[in-house]
């Protein structure tokens, strides 16, 4: 099984490797595509006015935009540690074994807006980029990613793909119909019986149950695997007509 996760806007500074080097990472046939956006995010980022208007960003984020003009040769740190905010928080990577870790690393990939999806411990510097935003002198964001990273995805042949992504994130790489896959929906049944997206949640509990899996390490190659593990786990996880999988929070405590 791999599983897809969107990245965080908040990132940890720092690090102690050396700079990014993607020849090492996952999905080796997406680094052209690396290449050309980092180098347009460097070059945007020697030009700080100009770069906060194209990515977003006021005065208070001009230390993002420093870390964007270093980043060639910015210190790295695994991905799953870059990433702070809700979700990474509820995943807790940097607390668990060494052998949950290890199977993070076989299993889950983060869809970064620089690098597109990388994998949990491959060593990313830190960046300020959003999957909206298109850099100048290239294509929109999602010209320059969807086909590529459709075509890594098809070509890395995993048995079944659980997509916890943004559907911004989606957009920048849809699983080819040929992968097994299944999205996932976070949601909560009320008094009424009706089922409704979590807003507020919903982060958090794809942290928590990305954690739980890397924990249990399950040998997981198709959505019935994956549902039986929620069940067995303590999971409320079911098919929809949609084809989505609907999560609720988890039943049982650790």
């Amino acid at each position: 099984m791999l599983i897809l996760l969107p990245p965080s806007e908040t990132k940890r500074p720092g690090g102690t490797g050396v700079p990014m080097h993607p020849a090492a990472w996952v999905h080796p046939g997406l680094n052209s595509q690396r290449a050309v956006v980092a180098e347009a995010l460097v070059a945007l980022s020697a030009d700080p006015e100009r770069a906060a208007k194209v990515l977003g960003l006021g005065p208070r984020h001009l230390d993002d935009i420093r870390r964007n003009a270093e980043l060639a040769t910015a210190a790295t740190m695994p991905a799953v540690d870059r990433y702070t905010g809700v979700l990474f928080d509820a995943l807790g990577a940097a607390t668990l074994p060494a052998a949950a870790r290890r199977w993070l690393a076989a299993h889950v990939h983060i869809h970064s807006a620089p690098f597109g999806p990388v994998g949990a411990l491959d060593a990313i510097p830190a960046y300020r980029l959003g999957a909206a935003v298109s850099l100048p002198g290239l294509p929109s964001s999602k010209r320059m990613w969807a086909d590529a990273v459709s075509q890594a995805l098809e070509e890395a042949a995993p048995d079944f793909v659980l997509d916890l992504r943004s559907q911004a994130y989606v957009a920048l790489g849809p699983i080819p119909a040929d992968v097994p896959s299944a999205y996932v929906r976070v949601v909560s049944e009320g008094a009424d019986g009706v089922v409704r997206a979590l807003n507020h949640f919903n982060k958090r509990t794809k942290g928590e149950l990305v954690r739980d899996l890397a924990q249990t390490r399950p040998r997981i190659r198709s959505r019935g695997g994956f549902l039986a593990w929620a069940a067995d786990a303590g999971w409320d996880a079911r098919d929809d007509a949609s084809g989505e999988i609907l999560l609720g929070a988890r039943t049982t405590a650790d």
